[in-house]
This record gives structure tokens, sequence and C-alpha cells, in this order.
């Protein structure tokens, strides 16, 4: 991070935490450790979102790919490893151009140089960017057609439905008239997959969460003691989401720069939502934000889907 950029993240960290209950976005899990440890989670048995993506994506690409056409543009958000684009790339016809998004300036370098390798014919644009917010894209050398995002994993559940309504209405400017989306959307399912996805045996997920606070005492001058707090993730039935929190094991003090933050026993901080959708539930937030869900992907078990969704004429 630049210092107006430790700035910038120490100001919204401070924010977070002043709310009650303390609250930290999940975009903060993705420096280069905690985008290692998600790579890790991604290995995991007990996490089946992404082997099952692949495999969906393994059968149909080649039909995404016919859906998206021609020269097309694609823009990724949150690419991290891109372990998913390959597929999508090898099936595109003659795409003009791949810009890779991620919020994380080392991974996305790493996954850049390593795309560029395997494809030049394909100009690669990375950036370095919280794609959360506007996002203004570079500008591609070659004659191409129309844009597409590619939004795979199950990232929409982190915004609420309000704010993921809100996040697609901008996608939908992004991509422009006649743009598409191919996102990927976890599904409602048995609370007991749910609970293991997040809590694995390992305690992958729960160093991940924890390096959250490891992040901000290397970035931001904090002081938070890692052994004083502990991951829990619990599935909220009655909202259809995932919760994930750190838990204070004791009454504590913590600085960030020169702010004190007081924490008391048992007192939590959110660090992320993960919202699990029907199909129905997402084709009407997809309409609201200006989208028609054109196609939709499953694995045999429903458990996952990747939907292709174009901007409503």
């Amino acid at each position: 991070m630049t210092t107006e950029d430790e700035d910038a993240a120490a100001t919204e960290v401070l924010a977070g935490l002043a709310r009650v209950p303390k609250q930290i976005h999940s975009k903060f899990f993705y420096d280069q450790r905690g985008s290692e440890l998600f790579d890790r989670i991604c290995e995991l048995e007990e996490y089946y979102l992404t082997r099952t993506e692949l495999a969906i994506m393994r059968a149909h690409a080649v039909e995404m790919a016919a859906l998206l056409g021609p020269r097309v543009t694609l823009v990724e958000f949150g690419s991290g490893s891109s372990i998913k684009t390959p597929l999508l790339l090898d099936a595109l016809e003659e795409p003009a151009a791949y810009v890779p998004i991620d919020i994380s300036g080392e991974h996305l370098e790493a996954t850049a140089k390593k795309l560029t390798a395997r494809y030049p014919e394909i100009e690669v644009l990375p950036l370095w960017a919280d794609y959360t917010d506007a996002v203004k894209l570079p500008a591609t050398s070659g004659d191409a057609g129309r844009r597409a995002v590619y939004f795979p994993g199950s990232t929409v559940g982190n915004f609420t439905p309000a704010e993921a309504k809100d996040f697609l209405r901008r996608v939908a400017t992004l991509a422009g008239l006649d743009g598409a989306l191919l996102i990927g959307v976890d599904l409602d399912k048995d609370p007991d997959v749910l609970h293991r996805a997040y809590n694995d045996a390992a305690g992958v997920t729960a160093e991940f969460n924890l390096n959250l606070l490891a992040r901000f005492n290397r970035e931001l001058g904090a002081d938070f003691d890692l052994r004083a707090f502990r991951h829990h993730a619990l599935y909220n039935q009655g909202d259809g989401r995932i919760e994930m929190y750190l838990i204070s094991e004791r009454p504590q003090t913590v600085r960030i720069g020169e702010t004190a933050i007081r924490f008391e026993a048992g007192e939590k901080i959110l660090t992320e939502y993960s919202y699990k959708y029907s199909l129905e539930r997402f084709r009407r937030i997809g309409a609201e934000a200006g989208f028609e869900v054109r196609r939709v992907w499953t694995d045999d078990d429903q458990l996952f889907s990747v939907q292709y969704l174009e901007v409503a004429r």
C-alpha cells in the first residue's frame, strides 16, 4: 500500500470498528497472504464451491463462450489466481482483451504475467483497483466487440441483497448496452454443508479470517494479539447467509495508530456475510439492477450456479 492507501484503509477500518456491532469489510481479506490462504481454502475437501464451479465451467465453457460472442473484451472482477479463467479464454473466439481487476496488487501482477505468457495473442490489461467502487477500464488497442464482465466464485454473496443490487447496477453501466455478465452464484442448501465449508477441520478458514488482524498489524501500525481472538462462522437460516466473525477471547484494548479500540470478552467483529440464493431470488435482484438472466448452469446436486445475464434493453 502507498501512504495514501494506508490512510484511507485506516480510516475505513476505524469507522467499521466504531460501529455497533464492530465490522470490517471483507475486501480487506485479500492482501498477498490472504489471497494465498484463500487459494488453500479452495482446495479443501469441505469447501465445495470451487470444485463445483470448476466442474460446471469444464462442462459448459464452450456454450458460455458462444453466448459471449467473438472479439469480446473480458473484464474479470476479483481475478485472484484466475484458475477458472483459462477454461473460458480457451473457448472464446478471438477475444480482444482480458482485463483482470483485483485489490491484491502482488497477486494480480503474478496472475497477469502467467496469463500473458499463456495467451500472447490476447491483450492482458491488469487493473489494480477496488471493483466495489466505480472503475475506469484501460483502453484496448485492437478492434473489440462487446464487453462482458466475468465474476466467478460466490463473491456476490458478500454483499447484502440491497448492496448486490447497487453493485449489479454499476456492472450493467460498465458493461454497456450490449454488455453481458457471467457470474457465479452460490445456492441455498443443507446448513450442515455450509457449516463444514466455513469451519474446516484444518483451520485454514480460521487462519484466513485472523489474517485480517495480522494485516492491520503489518500495514496500519495496529497491535492486535491474534491469540486473543478466535474465528467463528455460522449459518443464519432466517436471512439465508453465512456470517463470519472474529470473537475477542478476553477484555482488551487494541490500538490502530493513535486510536484505542476497546473490546469486551465475547465481543464480535463481523468480517463477512455470504448470502446463498435461490435461482428466483437472484433473478429478481438482477432484474431490478437492469439485467435479464438468459441462461443458468448448475451441478446435479444444485449446490452452485453459473449464470449468464445480459443488460436489459
